[in-house]
C-alpha cells in the first residue's frame, strides 16, 4: 500500500508546479481533495484561527497542532504536510514532532528556523535562531525520519527559513542550501520580495522548493505558470480559503442583521459534501438485517 509520503515523493517527481490550497481543519481539506488537488498543508495561521480563535503567535500546542493534523488526514486520501512550527523546543523536541506528525498519517512535516513563539512568516517581529541552532533542528529531524524509515515508517522534512527578513537573501539562501545537505527532502526561503529573488532562490538551491503566496504579503502573487518556470515544485496558498470563508461569514451574518436572506450553498450538495449521502449509502448494507427481522 502507498503511503502519503510515497504519493508526496510521486507527485515531487512531477515536471510540474503544484498549486496547494491549504487547509485549517476536516472539512476545508475534504473540500480541497473534492475539487481535485493533489495535496494540502495544515496552515499554521489558519488553523490557530480557526481551532482557538487566536493568531499565529506560537499559541497553539505541539499536542494541539498534532490532533488537528489526525483530524485532517482522518477525513481526506490525499497527502497533508503539517505544520510543525519550530519543532516545540530543542533538537530531542523536534524529534518527537517529527515523530508525532508520522504518527498523525502526515506525508510531510515542516520545521523551521524562527526564535520560539515562532511568528507568521509575513507578519512583523519575527527572529531567526543562529546558524547552528538551525541546523541541530534539521539534523535532528531527518535524523527521525531515517529512524522512523528502518521501523517502516515514512515522512519527509520540509525545511524552512525566514532569514530573509532579519539577514537577507543570500543568508536565507545560505541556510536552505545547509538543510539540503543535511538531508531536508524539500526546501522553503520564506517571503522573498521580488520575482528576481524567487528565481535566485531556486537557481541557487536543489531538490523541490515551495513557494509561499499569501494575498497582500512580501512575496509576489504570481501565476502557476510563472512558479512553475521559475522552477517551484509547490505553489502553497495558507490565507484563501480562511479568508474566502471569513469573508462569506462576515457577509452573511450582516444580512441575517437586515433580515435578508443570505446567498448560501444549497442544502442538498452542502449534505452531500459533509458526507452523509455516502454515510447513508454505506448504512444500507446492514439494513438488510433488520429487513430479515421484519
Amino acid at each position: 500500500m502507498t503511503t502519503p509520503a510515497q504519493t508526496l515523493r510521486s507527485l515531487l517527481a512531477q515536471d510540474r508546479c503544484h498549486v496547494m490550497p491549504c487547509c485549517f481543519d476536516a472539512l476545508s481539506a475534504k473540500l480541497i481533495a473534492q475539487e481535485g488537488y493533489d495535496l494540502t498543508f495544515m496552515s499554521g495561521f489558519a488553523a490557530s484561527a480557526s481551532r482557538i480563535g487566536a493568531p499565529d503567535l506560537g499559541l497553539m500546542s505541539y499536542g494541539e497542532v498534532v490532533d488537528q493534523a489526525r483530524n485532517i488526514t482522518d477525513a481526506i486520501s490525499i497527502p497533508l504536510i503539517g505544520d510543525g512550527d519550530t519543532g516545540y523546543g530543542n533538537a530531542m523536541n523536534v524529534r518527537r514532532t517529527v515523530a508525532g506528525f508520522a504518527k498523525a498519517g502526515c506525508a510531510a512535516v515542516m520545521i523551521e528556523d524562527q526564535l520560539a513563539p515562532k511568528r507568521c512568516g509575513h507578519t512583523p517581529g519575527k527572529a531567526v535562531v543562529g546558524r547552528d541552532e538551525a541546523f541541530d533542528r534539521i539534523r535532528a529531524a531527518v535524523d527521525e525520519r531515517e529512524a522512523l524509515r528502518a521501523a517502516g515508517g515514512d515522512i519527509l522534512i520540509l525545511a524552512r527559513t525566514d532569514a530573509r527578513h532579519e539577514h537577507g537573501l543570500a543568508e536565507a539562501i545560505d541556510r536552505a542550501g545547509r538543510f539540503a545537505e543535511l538531508g531536508a527532502d524539500i526546501l522553503f526561503v520564506e517571503a522573498p520580495r521580488s520575482a528576481a529573488e524567487m528565481r535566485e532562490v531556486c537557481r541557487n538551491l536543489p531538490g523541490p522548493k515551495m513557494a509561499n503566496i499569501v494575498e497582500g504579503g512580501d512575496t509576489p502573487d504570481l501565476s502557476n505558470a510563472e512558479l512553475h518556470e521559475i522552477g517551484y515544485a509547490i505553489a502553497a496558498y495558507p490565507l484563501s480559503l480562511m479568508a474566502a470563508a471569513m469573508q462569506a461569514m462576515v457577509t452573511t451574518l450582516k444580512s441575517m442583521r437586515s433580515d435578508a436572506r443570505p446567498d448560501l450553498m444549497d442544502f442538498v450538495e452542502l449534505r452531500d459534501r459533509i458526507g452523509f449521502d455516502a454515510y447513508y449509502d454505506a448504512s444500507e448494507r446492514y439494513a438488510s438485517a433488520r429487513r430479515e427481522k421484519s
